[in-house]
């Protein structure tokens, strides 16, 4: 006779301070009002289709450069970027440094150059690419607003154009080989790659055997 599974333990009921559960990072680039770039990370975002949806804080300098200006690039990095990513993270092109932000972070005009990575211009918007990330979008913002609480900006991306790394593209197809793809993961403040494949979708066009 079969030893039954162990039930699993009743769930807790928890309140985490924030709800980072697994997102991959972006590097976002878009332009300030000089006409220079601005680069930060964020962990908020997902693709439907050709429309890519971003969260932003609201008194950040992305979300100040988008209300004004549309474009930008979506920039995904792999998991070996994290240290830049980290390098970013505490910077701000915000000038003067917002209230909530003052103690944590600091104002930093050059951030490709803070964290070490590389501009690549773009071909159809003014902010640049990141030349170390594998995946970069450019894309346009199709609509720009407030959540319900009016302390985040959502974003409405409209992808124009994608570049990737041929290296990560299924030989004579336009695909991405997830075999080969790893995003960079934010996973509860903490960053992770990918695991090994576990199976495919029915509707994947690059289908692996089970």
């Amino acid at each position: 006779m079969e030893t039954p599974v162990a039930a699993a333990a009743e769930h807790q009921v928890i309140t985490p301070s924030i709800l980072y559960f697994g997102t991959p990072v972006v590097l976002l680039s878009t332009e300030n009002e000089d006409g220079t770039a601005n680069l930060a990370p964020m962990s908020s975002a997902w693709a439907l289709g050709q429309t890519v949806v971003l969260g932003l804080g609201v008194h950040g300098q992305s979300a100040r450069n988008l209300l004004a200006r549309p474009e930008l690039v979506i920039n995904l990095p792999a998991p070996e970027h994290w240290p830049a990513v980290e390098r970013l993270a505490p910077l701000t092109g915000h000038d003067p440094v917002p209230a909530h932000k003052q103690g944590t972070f600091r104002y930093e005009p050059a951030k490709f150059e803070a964290a070490g990575l590389r501009p690549l211009p773009a071909d159809l918007v003014r902010p640049p690419r990141v030349a170390e990330c594998p995946i970069q979008l450019e894309a346009r913002a199709a609509d720009v607003r407030t959540d319900t609480a009016g302390a985040f900006l959502i974003v409405e991306a409209t992808v124009l154009r994608v570049h990737a790394d041929p290296r990560l593209i299924v030989p004579g197809t336009q695909h991405v080989d997830p075999a080969r793809w790893s995003p960079l993961i934010y996973n509860f403040r903490h960053y992770f790659g990918l695991g090994p494949e576990l199976g495919s979708s029915f509707r994947s066009e690059t289908r692996t055997a089970p």
